[in-house]
């Protein structure tokens, strides 16, 4: 929410599921009222526009490698990524006791360090990561392309258009939605496929907000449309073509 007494510093774009978010219009914005932009690239590893990957568009990125993100470590970590030098460095030092050198702290920091054994294992990791990536998004196009009795929607169709947006898709996650969500979710179930709401409560009821009830009178009908009704498949680059096909055949025969 943009507050109406206070001048915006910042866009923070958030490339959720894996798939950028429009961010030609964002930096566009950006630049016409001078505002910094930062990436949310926690679930978008390799995903792209144009050639140009995430990460690199705003003025800094935070990437996550929990165990459950594409490039991941072996327990909690992160990054973050900039060109800007100046800016490269105090964010070393606020995840360093706000330290710039041993016993001088210029900043009121935290202990947010990689260390040592985690950084080895994502440097291994990291030499995998394109070939995960595609066979994701080959996992995305056969449930396309298969799926012949869909939901209300894919996040992708058998177009020419689409299929070629794939190549910008990282497919953190494949989400379908239906009115049926919960109808289907126990059916998938009963067909040995497992499925997980991610975002049970929407985001502008959460009670976290210092004033929650400021958002009520919003009510903002498609966000909370979208969250009753969106259900991720079974998505990863260790699936077979027989456990994607298991998925596509009880998809197809579902009423």
């Amino acid at each position: 929410m943009w507050h109406q007494t206070k001048k915006p510093k910042a866009i923070l774009a958030v490339h959720l599921y894996g798939q950028l978010a429009p961010m030609p219009e964002i930096i566009a914005v950006a630049q016409k009222h001078g505002l910094l932009v930062l990436e949310d690239s926690a679930q978008a590893h390799s995903a792209q526009i144009s050639g140009r990957k995430a990460g690199n568009w705003g003025d800094a990125s935070g990437f996550s490698f929990y165990p459950g993100k594409h490039l991941c470590a072996l327990g909690d970590g992160g990054a973050v990524t900039t060109n800007d030098d100046e800016l490269a460095q105090t964010i070393r030092a606020l995840g360093n006791y706000g330290s710039h050198n041993k016993s001088e702290n210029l900043y009121q920091g935290i202990n947010s360090r990689l260390d040592e054994m985690q950084a080895a294992l994502l440097c291994v990791k990291l030499k995998h990561l394109h070939a995960e990536t595609r066979r994701l998004r080959e996992v995305a196009l056969a449930y396309a392309q298969g799926i012949t009795h869909p939901p209300s929607s894919l996040p992708i169709n058998t177009s020419p258009l689409s299929i070629n947006a794939l190549a910008h898709h990282a497919f953190h996650l494949f989400l379908i939605r239906t009115p049926q969500r919960d109808h289907l979710q126990v059916y998938l179930s009963e067909h040995g496929i497992q499925t997980m709401i991610h975002y049970p409560i929407v985001p502008h009821q959460q009670q976290d907000y210092e004033n929650p009830q400021a958002w009520s009178p919003l009510c903002p009908p498609i966000t909370e449309s979208i969250h009753q009704e969106v259900l991720p498949l079974p998505m990863g680059p260790h699936m077979t073509a027989q456990q994607v096909a298991q998925v596509v055949d009880a998809l197809n025969v579902v009423r």
